[in-house]
């Protein structure tokens, strides 16, 4: 599956090829998404915990619980974020969460806002998802500015909601359903 309809980037499923890519993408921005993520274990950091995301993520599709991304510039193609919807509640629900991260170096280009674009597009059209939430811890404003370019509406606040960085943290909550999708109309 290829999410094309940008002029600098795309979207695609990532496979055990771009585990090498995938490494050096986080190795290269540990330090930069550190404040951000959960503490990982020492094993996450290597080129086989790489493999077995990716392999996680392929199973996530497979048993329709997941939809995991790489966002790739496409001159020069280049792995430069990841993007995932996950934990898909199906038969009343129908939902799903947004997570994502990019290269520091890419950050400001408004990459991000078209892949989260892209994303809930694929969500609403192909996977037949009504809605599509995210968490962002309130000091995260890039992020907050990302979700809300890309037609995400504030629902308020979880507190305590996720450990990061080995905190509970706050955490705004962010979603969008089909019928305030534009490109939907």
């Amino acid at each position: 599956m290829l999410l094309d309809q940008h002029e600098a980037i795309y979207l695609r499923e990532l496979v055990e090829e771009d585990a090498e890519a995938l490494f050096t993408l986080r190795r290269n921005n540990r330090d930069f998404l550190q404040p951000f993520e959960p503490i990982r274990p020492d094993s996450f950091w290597t080129l086989e915990g790489q493999v077995k995301d990716i392999w996680n993520g392929i199973t996530g599709a497979d048993l329709d619980q997941s939809c995991v991304l790489g966002i790739f510039l496409k001159e020069p193609d280049l792995l430069i974020g990841r993007i995932a919807l996950t934990a898909f509640a199906r038969g009343v629900f129908q939902n799903a969460n947004i997570g994502y991260f990019m290269a520091q170096d890419q950050n400001g280009k408004g990459y991000m806002t078209a892949a989260v674009r892209l994303s809930v597009e694929h969500a609403f059209r192909n996977l037949g998802l009504h809605r599509v939430q995210a968490g962002v811890m309130p000091r995260n404003l890039r992020s907050l500015r990302v979700l809300e370019k890309a037609g995400f509406r504030r629902e308020g606040l979880a507190e305590r909601y996720l450990q990061i960085n080995g905190v509970w943290e706050d955490h705004v909550l962010l979603a969008v359903t089909a019928e305030e999708w534009p490109a939907l109309e």
